[in-house]
């Protein structure tokens, strides 16, 4: 059977508001409180090597770097774009990070070379098979007992979330995150998965997740 063809979808979905995320997104989706959130639970210790996977802008990367300036840090993205704009944050705040140009699904990286891989509000943009793709690339480049800590939609909670999730159907692919399928991929690609948090958006429920490569 013939596989969907992979479509690249920027941050916001449009080229031209990617000039707005970094505004838009700390307004609406308190953002620093889930990726404060999501650094305390990937419990990085020091010269680990860490992955923030879909980068964006570069905010969670160089919020990891901060808190962990003994670690070796980098982001990875699919967007020029962005990559420029997180490069030129990393500079001003004199955080030495690489960024990488590369999509979530056929990572540029050996086998076993993280310790652990973040990624926050990208899973909603990929296909279901993309999604699978990334989560085998994912385990493939992690260490032994590497984890995976993700934020992203999860199953709505309460009638406003519920009622948001229908809307958000129409502009992204957000089936899996809202129908609650985000836990069984991660355990049908060998990690073990445990949901430690969710909160409350505008644009409905965060679910954060932790998932451990199995032997």
């Amino acid at each position: 059977m013939t596989q969907p063809e992979s479509k690249y979808i920027p941050a916001l979905s449009f080229k031209a508001l990617t000039p707005f995320y970094d505004t838009l997104f700390k307004w609406t989706m308190r953002e620093e409180l889930f990726k404060r959130r999501l650094i305390e639970e990937a419990q990085i210790r020091p010269n680990q090597r860490i992955l923030d996977l879909g980068c964006g802008t570069g905010t969670l990367t160089i919020m990891i770097k901060k808190a962990h300036p003994d670690s070796k840090v980098i982001g990875l993205d699919g967007d020029l774009q962005v990559l420029e704009i997180a490069r030129r944050k990393a500079k001003e705040t004199a955080a030495s990070i690489e960024f990488d140009e590369g999509m979530a699904y056929q990572l540029p990286y050996p086998n076993a070379f993280f310790d652990r891989v973040l990624s926050s509000m990208v899973f909603h943009h990929l296909s279901t098979h993309d999604k699978e793709k990334t989560l085998a690339e994912i385990y493939r480049v992690l260490k032994p007992d590497g984890e995976l800590h993700l934020v992203d939609f999860g199953e709505p909670n309460g009638f406003y979330a519920h009622s948001i999730s229908l809307l958000m159907r129409r502009f992204e692919r957000v089936d899996d995150n809202i129908n609650g399928r985000i836990p069984d991929m991660f355990a049908k690609a060998n990690f073990s998965v445990a949901k430690p948090w969710e909160l409350q958006t505008v644009f409905g429920t965060l679910a954060l997740l932790r998932g451990r490569k199995s032997y």
